[in-house]
């Protein structure tokens, strides 16, 4: 395969064939309960594609040092390392938001795509595909959330990037849309129950979409075997 199709593929696989959030089913407990607005989901997003980019170019760059053995342990430790400069960074410049991810945070560590991708992926490739790989994996996972996010927070508070200003700073606070007007909030859309039926929507409309689109596909002609019937018969 040629570089440029790798890159190619590696993007198709982590955005849509492959994607880690509505495929995959990976790392669902912080994707179902922290989406619960935009800003929850932007910022997790965020700091997941960040570890995701980092952990993926460590494994790959030090992939010819470390015994087959400990391994796993190795790679559980470098992205221990980035999460903590996350929450480091972000309880420094996010402190709102900070306290809003709660535990979800720090259990970006045990995030099966991360590790997954470590594995499957970082630990037997170059440093520059495994950097695209943790890349799209990650773009993928965050556009899983911020949809999550925009549909819970629409139907439970009816608005849209509410609390930007947790994430962005004061002047963010302009960016808030109120869609329609709610006299209470619908709890149902934001619990984490909401979240399971939001989650089977979009991966009913993904399976609905790869259907349509292997329909329209041309078929592929069987190559069928000539049988020749020999008669002996004069």
């Amino acid at each position: 395969m040629s570089i440029p199709a790798e890159y190619k593929e590696l993007a198709w696989q982590g955005l849509w064939k492959n994607n880690p959030g509505i495929v995959q089913l990976l790392g669902l407990c912080p994707l179902l309960a922290v989406t619960s607005t935009v800003v929850n989901a932007l910022g997790l997003g965020l700091a997941t594609l960040f570890v995701l980019i980092c952990s993926n170019a460590t494994v790959s760059a030090i992939r010819q040092w470390v015994p087959k053995e400990i391994r796993i342990p190795i790679f559980v430790l470098i992205i221990a390392g980035f999460v903590t400069c996350v929450q480091l960074l972000m309880n420094a410049y996010a402190l709102g938001l900070y306290e809003s991810l709660g535990i979800f945070l720090p259990l970006i560590v045990t995030n099966c795509a991360i590790i997954g991708r470590a594995e499957a992926y970082a630990s037997k490739n170059p440093v520059k595909q495994a950097s695209f790989d943790g890349l799209m994996m990650g773009l993928g996972f965050l556009a899983v959330l911020l949809i999550l996010g925009a549909i819970r927070e629409v139907f439970g508070q009816g608005t849209l990037f509410d609390g930007a200003d947790l994430l962005l700073g004061e002047w963010a606070s302009v960016l808030r849309v109120e869609v329609f007007q709610l006299d209470s909030q619908f709890l149902l859309a934001i619990l984490p129950p909401g979240a399971f039926i939001a989650m089977g929507f979009l991966i009913a409309g993904k399976n609905k979409i790869d259907h349509i689109i292997s329909e329209r596909q041309p078929a592929k002609e069987e190559k069928s075997i000539e049988r020749v019937r020999v008669n002996f018969e004069s």
